[in-house]
C-alpha cells in the first residue's frame, strides 16, 4: 500500500499525579524499563528498539501530553506540516532539535479536536531485547472522538492513514502493516480510551495478565481475542485510571484486504469477542475509558 509518511506508531507522553509510583508500576509489573530521567519525567522502553515507548511527566492531573510517531525520512515531516494544516490540523512547531532523551528532529501538530502528535526522524535507537514477558512497543492508540468523521478525515488527508475496518462504534485507522495504529472511538468528548501494548505471543499475553492479577491489578476485560485487527486482548486500569492493554498476534494487512463495514462484525447476543469466552467490561473500565483529557500543548 502507499506509504504514509506517519510511519510508525512509537510512544505516548502522559502526565501521572504520582511519578515514583507509576514508575514502579509501569517497570515492576508492567516490565518496562527506565532508559532516561529528568526531576520531573522519566523514559521508558519496550523490548524492541525504540529509545522508549511511554513518558511519565509528573502532573497535577492525569493526561495526554502527546502520541510520538517515528518517520522514514525528513522530507516526511515536511509533507506532514504541510499536509496536516491543509486537512484541518495546527502546526505547532515546525521542524526543530528534540531536547529530551531519544533526541531526532520532529514536527509537532495538533488535530481538529485538539490531540498533540509528534513526528520524529532520526530518533535514537537501541538493541532489541529478549524478554519475552516484556511489552516489544506500543502497536496502537484508540482515542475517542465527538466527531469521528472529522477526525478520520484528518488522519486520511493529513497524515495518509487508511481505513482498515468500521464497527458500529469506531473507525480502524492504519498507516503501516498494522491492521491499526489509531483507532476512533464514537463518543461524546474527545478523550483517550486506551492504549495497547504488543506482547510476543498468546502466552506471554496470559503470563502478564496472571502477574496483573497477582499485584492486585484485576483483568477489566478479556481474556479475548477481538474481531477487526484479530488480536488477543487483555484489558486493565493502570495507576490514574489509564486504561492499559496487553494484546498479542495483531493482523498485519497490505492493499488486498477489504475494509468491512458494521455489518460484517457482529457478535450472537452475550459474547464480546471471537472466542466467546471473555466477560463484557467491567464497569470500571467503561468509566476510565472516558475520562483522560488531552493537555494543551507543552513544547
Amino acid at each position: 500500500m502507499p506509504a504514509s509518511p506517519a510511519g510508525q506508531l512509537r510512544s505516548i507522553a502522559i502526565g501521572v499525579t504520582d511519578l515514583e509510583s507509576a514508575e514502579r508500576f509501569y517497570t515492576s509489573t508492567w516490565r518496562l524499563e527506565a532508559v532516561a530521567r529528568s526531576a520531573d519525567a522519566v523514559y521508558l522502553r519496550g523490548g524492541g528498539g525504540f529509545h522508549h515507548i511511554l513518558a511519565l511527566h509528573r502532573s497535577r492531573q492525569p493526561e495526554v501530553r502527546n502520541v510520538t510517531f517515528s518517520v522514514a525520512s525528513e522530507a516526511d515531516l515536511d509533507a506532514i506540516a504541510a499536509r496536516a494544516v491543509g486537512a484541518g490540523g495546527r502546526l505547532l512547531a515546525t521542524k526543530h532539535e528534540v531536547v529530551e532523551p531519544g533526541g531526532g528532529v520532529a514536527v509537532t501538530v495538533q488535530d481538529p479536536q485538539g490531540r498533540v502528535l509528534r513526528f520524529v526522524h532520526g530518533d535514537q535507537r537501541l538493541a532489541p531485547q529478549a524478554d519475552s514477558d516484556a511489552p516489544s512497543r506500543i502497536t496502537h492508540v484508540v482515542f475517542n472522538s465527538a466527531d469521528v468523521a472529522l477526525a478520520q478525515r484528518f488522519f486520511e488527508e493529513g497524515l495518509g492513514f487508511q481505513l482498515s475496518d468500521r464497527t458500529r462504534i469506531m473507525a480502524f485507522m492504519r498507516c503501516n502493516s498494522d491492521h491499526h495504529s489509531i483507532a476512533l472511538a464514537d463518543s461524546d468528548a474527545d478523550t483517550l480510551n486506551h492504549v495497547a501494548f504488543v506482547m510476543p505471543d498468546l502466552d506471554a499475553v496470559m503470563r502478564g495478565a496472571g502477574r496483573m492479577s497477582d499485584a492486585g491489578w484485576p483483568i477489566e476485560w478479556g481474556v479475548g481475542r477481538h474481531g477487526p485487527g484479530n488480536n488477543v486482548f487483555s484489558y486493565f486500569v493502570g495507576p490514574d485510571d489509564f486504561v492499559i492493554e496487553y494484546t498479542a498476534d495483531v493482523l498485519q494487512v497490505d492493499d488486498s484486504y477489504r475494509v468491512g463495514g458494521p455489518s460484517d462484525w457482529t457478535w450472537p447476543p452475550g459474547r464480546f469477542d471471537q472466542w466467546g469466552v471473555s466477560k463484557p467490561p467491567s464497569e470500571r473500565i467503561k468509566q476510565a475509558q472516558k475520562k483522560i483529557r488531552f493537555a494543551d500543548y507543552q513544547a
